[in-house]
């Protein structure tokens, strides 16, 4: 059986919630955590390469616990944390959901987990940050190598920490994304920040030599570019035309295939069921 701590762990959780644990499973097996006074859940969004449509990643998302939908987005909710050791807390309580929703739902081939830190984490973090994360996924015999952190948009002068940070998680173990709000910012993370992936908004697409140059820099260095917010018609047009013209591999995510949800794609499960 895949996953048999994981399923331990599953097994020796409350349902519903309680004031005895932080964590609990809800009537749909989801697990669910308590941050102050709110209950928090996950939500995942695929990741698709344009060749065949295939889910090559899935990116985690914090979303409140509801009993009848998917919740409500609460990208907030680190913002209004009292202090730094809280956003720390909660940040850590996400990932950890986040894995436990995932792998609980997939098989030993399923596709990367993409789980972002946010900015707050960025100032926060210390010498230590992301053996807390490894402790826990190893408690669990969960994958960290199959997990990609991924740290948000930065200033040019917050490009030290972001490097101070990346080099944290690496002798951690894990592999890791940065974002980047276009192309042109994303050629400048290629030279200075080195990551194993960037996520580029892919509603800045208006430089399309900015494209075409980050997409053959990047397939030189072996860095994976994927394009988020992917929304339109028309923006997928491009996309596939870059692609097709560079004889590069697009892969990318968006509202225009899929809406992030608590269950993962059926093509997914099935994977998990013929294992």
């Amino acid at each position: 059986m895949a996953y048999q701590a994981l399923n331990a762990y599953l097994a020796r959780l409350s349902k519903g919630a309680t004031t005895a644990s932080p964590v609990w499973l809800d009537e749909q097996g989801r697990a669910a955590g308590r941050f102050f006074n709110t209950s928090l859940t996950s939500a995942f969004q695929p990741v698709r390469s344009f060749d065949d449509g295939q889910v090559i990643a899935c990116e985690a998302f914090a979303r409140s616990h509801s009993a009848v939908d998917d919740g409500l987005h609460l990208w907030k909710l680190l913002d209004q944390a009292a202090s730094d050791d809280e956003s720390v807390e909660l940040d850590r309580l996400c990932r950890m959901l986040h894995a436990i929703n995932y792998f609980r739902q997939v098989g030993e081939d399923a596709p990367e987990l993409h789980l972002s830190v946010h900015a707050r984490l960025l100032a926060a973090v210390n010498n230590n940050h992301g053996v807390a994360y490894r402790r826990i996924l190893a408690a669990l015999e969960l994958p960290h190598e199959r997990i990609v952190l991924q740290l948000p948009v930065v200033t040019p002068n917050q490009r030290w920490l972001l490097n101070y940070v990346l080099d944290n998680y690496r002798r951690n173990g894990f592999r890791l994304g940065v974002s980047a709000n276009s192309p042109l910012e994303a050629l400048g993370l290629l030279d200075k920040v080195r990551p194993d992936l960037i996520k580029v908004d892919a509603r800045e697409l208006a430089d399309p030599d900015s494209v075409a140059l980050l997409l053959l820099r990047a397939a030189e260095q072996g860095v994976r570019i994927f394009f988020k917010r992917v929304e339109s018609q028309e923006v997928f047009g491009r996309l596939q035309q870059y692609g097709q013209a560079l004889a590069q591999p697009i892969h990318a995510q968006g509202y225009l295939w899929d809406v992030p949800a608590a269950h993962l794609p059926e093509a997914l499960l099935a994977l998990r069921d013929a294992a």
